[in-house]
């Protein structure tokens, strides 16, 4: 492996806040990178300075000379006036770009991209026309900030395999485990504590726990022994012993060595823990919500058909499937805000809502924190208890200044923790969470999977994030076929098949207008082009047959945590795609050739 980029004694702060300082480490051909760390540790800055976006205060950054670099952000700015098509076109080079050309349009079709205006796109739509237009750029060096957000599942396994397979080097910031877990073979976390303020270890995210519990077990030991030695120290210091000769001096230089150590290393052990916890509305009844036959459309297109759904207190509902298909519907139903077409819903008496939403925009931004969760006042009633409200806002991570800082000025984590500070002021029986683990951290999403878990309620869960859904669901609803699973391996076993069953039935179809194709045009095609034509689909299907076997040989642990090996494997797999793209190129040239319509 070459190196491709080098960062060097790096430092950020924002005005007297330093967010990292002291940031060494190289990123290296072919390597996928997994960027973690919890809110405001300055994971987005770092990925600004990476991209030449942002200057460090102090530091270098050193790029192999020529190597291009592609840049996705958290919020995507597009020009508003161009089309879709017209946006992503803009990372292909040149009209000779065959390359950026077929990566374009592979993107546009896999993510299911639209050729309209811009400006008629919702954000997570915008979100992959950016993702898009990076893909066609076919960087050396790929940097994606929270790519999954606003995606739908379907894209995200697409998403997967497409950075598993690259061969270009790509470092990652994610909170979505799942994704993490296949894509990675490094993985860094950036925070103060840590040496150098990283903490850098070869594999996924699992991986990496594993190594981050075992160096948090050996700081704490070694604080407690440093603390030890530093106790008796001092109590021979007691002893009134005088500092008259070099052995004593040292001593009393090492006391003092040791209890700055003990201090600092006190200081890093130290975590601040976020409390979560949703109040029940007592003893509530038994049937929260009954949908029996209920059906739904919006003009000539049907959402729900004959649809029942049966919600009690145990109700752990997880819903899944693109945008647009019925999700939402199917929760402003449930929630009372539709009224079915047909069918009948019935809803408890004393059923209680409680929603958050995805885009949180009953945030208002010209709000403080404080005024946020506490228009009036200082006290806040919580759980039948008057608090202050500061108090309060310190379970949220809120603290000191930071509570008086405006809506607008907080990162996407800090606002989910604040919609979730204004949640938890009410009490409820149903929880409806859209998207709730956009931009959370990973410590927050396990309390938070905490939290739902003991919610003496319903919850009824829209999230991209797979490990989340599986770990707080036992049931998930696809939509909009309205089928049952368990848990998301079911779920992702089922979409891979269908998935095999819809390219088989394609292929079908292309092989009948081949056959037929043969069979009326078969003369205006050359001798050469007729044996061709003939062995092309046997010369695809082993092609992809080949591509298939190398990634499942790329998923094996021993190659997955190699990145060595696994690059050797992604640089293979993707010439095998590349030669499978200019199969089905020239098979659809010789098609039109003969006179049979392209497939």
């Amino acid at each position: 492996m070459s190196v491709l980029m080098s960062v060097y004694e790096v430092k950020f702060a924002f005005s007297h806040r330093v967010l990292f300082e002291g940031l060494t480490f190289s990123i290296s051909t072919g390597e996928k990178i997994a960027l973690i760390g919890q809110n405001g540790a300055g994971k987005s800055t770092l990925l600004k300075i990476l991209a030449g976006q942002m200057d460090a205060d102090s530091g270098k950054v050193s790029r192999t000379r020529g190597i291009r670099v592609g840049y996705l952000s958290q919020t995507p700015v597009l020009d508003e006036h161009l089309t879709a098509r017209e946006v992503v076109y803009q990372g292909v080079q040149n009209d000779e770009d065959w390359a950026g050309i077929s990566a374009a349009e592979e993107a546009m079709s896999r993510l299911e991209i639209p050729d309209v205006r811009v400006s008629s796109l919702s954000g997570g739509w915008k979100k992959k026309v950016a993702l898009a237009k990076e893909l066609a750029r076919s960087p050396d060096v790929l940097l994606l900030d929270e790519p999954t957000n606003h995606l739908d599942v379907e894209s995200i396994l697409w998403l997967e395999d497409w950075v598993r397979n690259s061969p270009m080097c790509i470092l990652t910031i994610s909170h979505d485990r799942a994704f993490l877990n296949r894509i990675a073979n490094r993985t860094i976390e950036v925070d103060r504590r840590n040496p150098g303020g990283i903490l850098s270890v070869d594999g996924n995210y699992d991986q990496f726990v594993i190594v981050k519990e075992e160096y948090l077990e050996g700081q704490m030991a070694r604080e407690e022994s440093l603390k030890n030695v530093l106790r008796r120290e001092v109590e021979w210091l007691k002893r009134g012993a005088k500092a008259r000769t070099t052995k004593q001096k040292a001593r009393i230089d090492r006391a003092e060595s040791l209890k700055l150590e003990v201090q600092d290393l006190g200081q890093k052990n130290q975590t601040q823990s976020l409390k979560l916890e949703f109040e029940g509305s007592g003893r509530g009844p038994k049937k929260l919500v009954e949908l029996k036959g209920v059906s739904k459309a919006y003009g000539e297109k049907k959402i729900l058909n004959n649809f029942s759904l049966l919600i009690t207190p145990k109700t752990r509902l997880g819903l899944i499937g693109k945008n647009g298909v019925g999700k939402s519907t199917l929760i402003k139903l449930i929630s009372g805000n539709e009224e079915a077409d047909q069918g009948t819903i019935d809803r408890a008496d004393r059923l209680e809502v409680l929603y958050f939403e995805q885009n949180r925009e009953t945030l208002d931004p010209s709000l403080s924190v404080l005024r946020t969760v506490c228009p009036y006042g200082e006290t806040v009633e919580f759980q039948g208890k008057k608090i202050h409200v500061r108090s309060y806002l310190d379970r949220f991570l809120f603290s000191g200044p930071n509570v008086d800082v405006l809506v607008e000025k907080l990162s996407g984590g800090e606002q989910a923790r604040l919609l979730l500070a204004r949640m938890m002021l009410n009490s409820a029986n149903l929880l409806i969470m859209d998207e709730p683990t956009n931009d959370l951290d990973m410590q927050t999403l396990a309390v938070l999977e905490d939290c739902l878990e003991e919610f003496p309620g319903a919850v009824i869960l829209v999230t991209h994030d797979r490990s989340f859904m599986s770990e707080v669901c036992n049931q998930i609803l696809a939509i909009p076929q309205m089928i049952t699973f368990s848990d998301m391996d079911q779920w992702e076993t089922w979409f891979k098949a269908e998935q095999k069953r819809e390219l088989q039935a394609q292929k079908q179809a292309a092989n009948a207008l081949t056959s037929q194709g043969q069979k009326s045009e078969k003369k205006k095609l050359s001798y050469k082009e007729q044996l061709e034509f003939e062995k092309m689909e046997s010369t695809i299907s082993e092609k992809e047959t080949e591509l298939g076997e190398l990634e499942g040989h790329s998923q094996k642990p021993e190659i997955a945590s190699n990145s060595i090996e696994l690059l050797k494997a992604s640089e293979k797999m993707a010439s095998l795609q590349s030669e499978i793209e200019r199969l089905y190129a020239r098979w659809a040239e010789l098609e039109q050739k003969g006179g049979v319509r392209s497939h």
